[in-house]
């Protein structure tokens, strides 16, 4: 298809467009400079921007299942018909497969990536990636409580680390390398945790900063698009904050050749200051010093929505812990040598302080750390299901929203957040900084999150026009638009058309090669050896074969 969009008002930070009223030419699925005998729609000023890409939702795999089998009462608060060319789908907090690629496509995105894979699953996680419609998508292998990883560090074997980590992103057909709670979910297999970030590991003699700083290098040396993809020590404890800052400083100052080397992810659950829950405040301000000091890291937010949600993470202290406060139940899964996801259930209420204080911190990281740095996300389902980032787009861009909100929730999360003293309201600009080209750009995806010539022909087109409403008076309107594009184009095809989606395609599926890069001779013999003596399955049985992905696209690291 080709196509002309026509007097809209565009949003495109990689290239310095700010609310230019400009056309858009596209021709066979890419942006193009110009176009001839095309279809033009005129926009007549509307909002015009890149489509959404979120770096982090979980939204495949297993601890995503053991959600939806865990709370059938999730899938019974939104049951969805089939509809035309629309499947039938279930689940709220934990949406079934298509209705999640009916739902970031009606918000005008079309990117996605799951964040914390445990390699004995990919497989399973990929069978569901390949049915999830119309975006697309990647997915990040977990190295926390790796006993390759673990083994190779405390040997010192950095070469055959290397190696492992190229084999296991071929093996898994994964993009990055995630870490959660990195040697916390080893230890979790004893009923521990780590507290520290030179804490040692039980029985392998590594400690978190080590299994950090070491796979930062040998993502830095492997030249890899996406950097360490982090889940920091001591998740939602009260005073961790300064374990955050820790591990924040681990790469700060070093030469990475202009590469950034660390993605601390769902920040805002490790910005808690306190000694307890009584004393629990924000330490927002704490940490956005670092991050903006800190020329090697970018962050998401995590931000927290209030209501109903189910939680999960391959974090399975955290979520022990989680459900001891609760009482809901709870749902642990350890995956053999390789890491501890939990699952349970959790209610965010505006009128419990620390549930208050959590929503604060999530917009007080987007105010204030500088735009360039922060990706918006909810660390779907976590702090809230993906489908409300609208309404935080609207706190972000509003300070009467978030005065309104403010002023619902606990009394005393004014003195224990910084919160009420921030002015700031973000534009246009910032919020297509902090939904496009960051999260693009950090991942790595130079065709994605900009509408420069040889872009993807991934364009979102809200009803909205930016010339004529002030977002700080009007946070509904922002809303309302956010929620439900216009105009959604995948690949240079109209796939939302005025709110409704009018036409169903099949992303394709991101995974990187590295192997050229290392020699995989060196370790096969403790490949042959873990897989013979430990896993429950055989090591041929494990790789994931490419023609098991849909439609898959190789990214090969030269």
């Amino acid at each position: 298809m080709k196509l002309i969009l026509k007097n809209g008002v565009v949003y495109d930070p990689a290239n310095g467009i700010n609310g230019e009223k400009m056309d858009i030419c596209i021709k066979d699925g890419k942006i193009v400079e110009k176009v001839r005998f095309a279809k033009e729609i005129d926009l007549k000023g509307r909002l015009v921007m890149p489509a959404g890409f979120d770096i982090h939702s979980h939204i495949a795999g297993g601890k995503v299942n053991v959600g939806r089998l865990f709370r059938p009462e999730d899938s019974l608060r939104r049951l969805v018909a089939k509809r035309g060319i629309l499947r039938s789908g279930s689940g709220c907090s934990v949406p079934t497969v298509h209705l999640t690629g009916y739902d970031y496509a009606l918000m005008g995105y079309t990117t996605a990536i799951e964040p914390a894979v445990p390699p004995l699953m990919a497989r399973h996680t990929h069978h569901e990636l390949n049915e999830i419609p119309i975006i697309d998508k990647a997915c990040f292998p977990l190295f926390d409580g790796n006993w390759f990883v673990m083994k190779f560090i405390s040997e010192e074997k950095l070469e055959e680390l290397k190696a492992y980590v190229a084999w296991l992103l071929w093996a898994t057909k994964g993009y990055a390398v995630k870490i959660t709670n990195p040697g916390g979910t080893e230890a979790w297999g004893w009923r521990k945790n780590v507290h520290d970030i030179d804490e040692e590991v039980p029985f392998f003699g590594v400690t978190p900063k080590e299994i950090i700083t070491n796979l930062v290098d040998v993502c830095n040396e492997l030249k890899l698009p996406h950097s360490v993809h982090l889940h920091c020590n001591m998740l939602g404890e009260p005073g961790n904050y300064e374990i955050t800052i820790k591990t924040l400083k681990l790469v700060r100052g070093r030469d990475f050749e202009g590469r950034q080397s660390l993605h601390v992810t769902h920040l805002q659950f490790h910005c808690y200051g306190g000694e307890d829950w009584k004393t629990f405040e924000s330490k927002a301000d704490e940490v956005a010093k670092e991050v903006n000091a800190n020329d090697n890291v970018t962050i998401d937010t995590g931000n927290v929505i209030f209501g109903d949600t189910t939680t999960m993470t391959a974090d399975a202290p955290m979520e022990f812990d989680l459900y001891k406060l609760t009482g809901l139940k709870w749902a642990n899964k350890d995956v053999e040598l390789e890491t501890a996801p939990g699952v349970t259930p959790y209610i965010y209420s505006p009128k419990v302080l620390v549930n208050a204080v959590q929503w604060a911190i999530g917009i007080e990281l987007a105010l204030l750390i500088r735009p360039e740095k922060v990706i918006l996300t909810t660390d779907h389902p976590n702090g809230g299901v993906f489908t409300n980032y609208p309404k935080v787009i609207a706190w972000l861009m509003s300070r009467r929203a978030r005065e309104e909100m403010l002023a619902r929730v606990h009394k005393s999360t004014e003195r224990r957040t910084v919160l009420p003293t921030i002015d700031r309201e973000l534009d246009f600009y910032e919020i297509a900084m902090m939904t496009r080209s960051n999260p693009a750009k950090s991942a790595g995806f130079p065709n994605k999150g900009h509408l420069g010539v040889g872009a993807d022909a991934d364009v979102a087109v809200y009803d909205i026009k930016p010339n004529e409403v002030d977002p700080s008076r009007n946070p509904e309107l922002i809303e309302r638009a956010f929620s439900r594009a216009y105009l959604t184009i995948k690949g240079g095809e109209i796939i939302v058309r005025e709110g409704e989606i009018v036409k169903v395609v099949h992303g394709r599926t991101f995974w990187v090669d590295a192997m050229n890069r290392v020699d995989g001779s060196i370790i096969e013999k403790d490949l042959n050896y873990f897989f013979k003596r430990y896993y429950s399955v055989n090591l041929s049985n494990y790789v994931v074969r490419e023609r098991e992905l849909r439609r898959s696209e190789k990214i090969c690291v030269s």
